[in-house]
């Protein structure tokens, strides 16, 4: 996510929830704010191919929003802030809050008439 001084606040801040607009930089990042883990160690979690993996983790690195150290053979991630895994129990809470709403919503309907064998002539 390349910054620019003069792109106004709001777009900055699009771009940064665009980063975190896919479901496997997601994983990747649930599973960085348990504790660091190599590539090895996240493919199995995260379910997809390894080339895929590398290039979420290129867009989470390009963001600023997790680091690569390289250990032996193996890469391993770190997050860059502890207020990465804070934004993710928000968006859990926030999620936990609109679903709820949407399940309460949808017990106070009525139940629809059936329409299948009601025809009209």
């Amino acid at each position: 996510m390349a910054t620019n001084a003069r792109q106004p606040l709001y777009q900055m801040k699009a771009d940064f929830f665009k980063t975190l607009g896919h479901p496997a930089r997601i994983r990747v990042l649930e599973l960085l704010s348990e504790r660091d883990h190599a590539v090895s160690e996240m493919l199995p979690e995260v379910g997809i191919e390894p080339a895929n993996l590398s290039q979420q983790l290129s867009i989470l690195r390009r963001a600023g929003l997790v680091t690569a150290r390289r250990e032996g053979l193996s890469v391993s991630y770190t997050l860059t802030s502890p207020q990465v895994a804070d934004l993710l129990k928000i968006a859990r809470g926030i999620l936990t809050g609109v679903v709820a709403g949407q399940a309460e919503l949808l017990e106070d309907q009525p139940e629809s008439p059936t329409l299948v064998g009601n025809s009209a002539g």
